[in-house]
């Protein structure tokens, strides 16, 4: 089961694409992203900006944009970006990636939150990454009308295992944009936004401090918390500048960008998509495959 919003409801086939983070050195962040994380770049050198994305695609995941000011994120973190999450194909891949970190001794948080098995990090600014591998549908449990969405110790051993003799050699094909997880001022403003108007399904809404919602029975593709009372992140802040959800058609995103305008929020539209501001100043870009 999962809460459908009362009126709008985003397609079945809704994604997420690329995120775009301002970061203060440039040339130290993309060190991170292709030695650490494994992305690559894929966009002519720039002055200030640097687009990288899996081994072997041309789709860009993340975006860096410099700004030398840009102060780290502080220890209590701000409203904002909590963490945005590569999906990785496979818990093989997930063991590799382990090895890998282990190998130049990277430290990472982990998790088993029942859909999924996950690694933490945090980039040289502090902005937080999730690196994840779903388990399948078919073993997602529910309780009541929620997915079933926890926070275990996760088999470490299990997941090395997964990885086999392989070695890792950067994010695979097949590496996604999985989710991206905000830190709020206030669930029902973030329902409001993000539920009601902007169409995500409530998957699960009882976990304590946060909000996960979704399209298409993902478990999800959208996390809110409120477990920061920081200020939200500033022009001069390592930051989230966007995040992207891709719809099938122009016509799914002109219904979108209805929807959240109807709903009072100001929409601003161009040839590639619309794009809004949550109540605490993120940016959310909708476009078109």
């Amino acid at each position: 089961m999962i809460d459908p919003p009362p009126t709008y409801r985003l397609p079945d086939l809704t994604r997420l694409g690329p995120v775009h983070l301002q970061v203060r050195n440039l040339a130290r962040s993309v060190g991170y992203y292709e030695q650490v994380i494994g992305l690559r770049s894929i966009t002519q050198p720039d002055a200030q900006v640097v687009a990288l994305g899996p081994e072997g695609e041309d789709r860009p995941l993340v975006w860096l944009h410099e700004r030398p000011d840009a102060s780290p994120v502080p220890p209590g973190g701000h409203l904002g970006l909590f963490h945005f999450a590569i999906l990785l194909p496979d818990r093989a891949a997930l063991g590799r990636f382990m090895r890998h970190l282990g190998e130049r001794g990277e430290y990472a948080g982990s998790a088993d939150h029942a859909v999924s098995e996950s690694l933490y990090l945090s980039d040289p600014d502090g902005l937080g990454i999730e690196v994840y591998a779903d388990r399948p549908r078919s073993s997602w449990k529910r309780r009541g009308r929620e997915l079933h969405l926890t926070t275990e110790p996760l088999d470490l051993r299990g997941v090395l295992a997964a990885g086999g003799a392989n070695p890792w050699t950067g994010m695979p094909d097949g590496t996604v944009m999985g989710h991206v997880h905000l830190t709020v001022g206030d669930l029902p403003a973030a329902e409001e936004f993000y539920h009601r108007a902007l169409g995500l399904d409530k998957v699960v809404w009882t976990y304590p401090g946060a909000l996960f919602m979704s399209a298409g029975g993902y478990h999800h593709h959208l996390g809110t918390n409120t477990w920061s009372s920081g200020p939200p992140a500033t022009d001069t802040d390592a930051r989230l500048l966007r995040w992207t959800v891709v719809l099938p058609s122009a016509a799914d995103v002109a219904a979108a960008g209805e929807s959240l305008a109807h709903a009072g929020y100001a929409v601003t539209q161009s040839d590639d998509g619309v794009s809004a501001a949550d109540p605490w100043g993120t940016v959310m870009r909708v476009t078109a495959e």
